[in-house]
């Protein structure tokens, strides 16, 4: 019987908060999608993108629009604040607006609480596992973009989900840690949706 209790595998950071700005090619390699892969994601996750980009396109940048072309009326440019920082942060949010609709238009909407019952592991499935300590953990594995460790959201090409992806219920996963190989049993498997 396992005991539950907390046990970290890695830390990660989140790739994507609103701040971030990154392109493709300047991502951490545990964050860019496999050649040739599809951005599976589940509809909640999209959606989160989707809400993100329209905020940006929408509301920040016509406002923050306003205030370079009311700063640039102002004078001298090269020692006005709201311009410098205006067009500095125009270049950011331009740049997150092209990388969120490149993701999108990569994705492909996967919806977990549509699969049939299943005890295989396969994108969006939400996996309780025993380490050999007897610790009991769940995971739910999410698109690149979803990823958070604090709410358990592994993604899908992350070491402990490509170790899990595949397998099924009594079947022991194998993880490499900085720890040495670490063997997981699975214990149950659904599919449901992820709030």
């Amino acid at each position: 019987s396992c005991n539950t209790r907390a046990v970290e595998f890695a830390t990660m950071n989140k790739a994507f908060t609103k701040e971030s700005d990154l392109d493709e090619d300047e991502l951490e390699p545990a964050f860019k999608l496999p050649a040739g892969a599809k951005n599976y994601i589940t509809p909640q996750g999209q959606q989160r993108l989707q809400n993100e980009l329209d905020s940006l396109w929408k509301v920040e940048r016509p406002v923050l629009v306003q205030t370079i072309t009311w700063a640039a009326g102002n004078g001298d440019r090269s020692e006005n604040g709201d311009y410098i920082y205006g067009k500095k942060r125009l270049r950011e949010i331009d740049r997150r607006i092209r990388f969120l609709r490149r993701r999108l238009d990569l994705s492909e909407v996967v919806n977990p609480a549509q699969r049939q019952a299943c005890e295989q592991v396969f994108f969006g499935a939400t996996v309780t596992v025993c380490d050999e300590a007897g610790a009991e953990n769940t995971y739910s594995i999410v698109g690149i973009d979803e990823a958070d460790v604090a709410r358990n959201r592994i993604s899908w090409v992350s070491p402990l989900a490509m170790a899990l992806l595949k397998l099924n219920v009594g079947d022991v996963a194998l993880l490499r840690t900085p720890l040495g190989m670490t063997e997981l049993e699975i214990l149950r498997v659904v599919y449901v949706d992820l709030p």
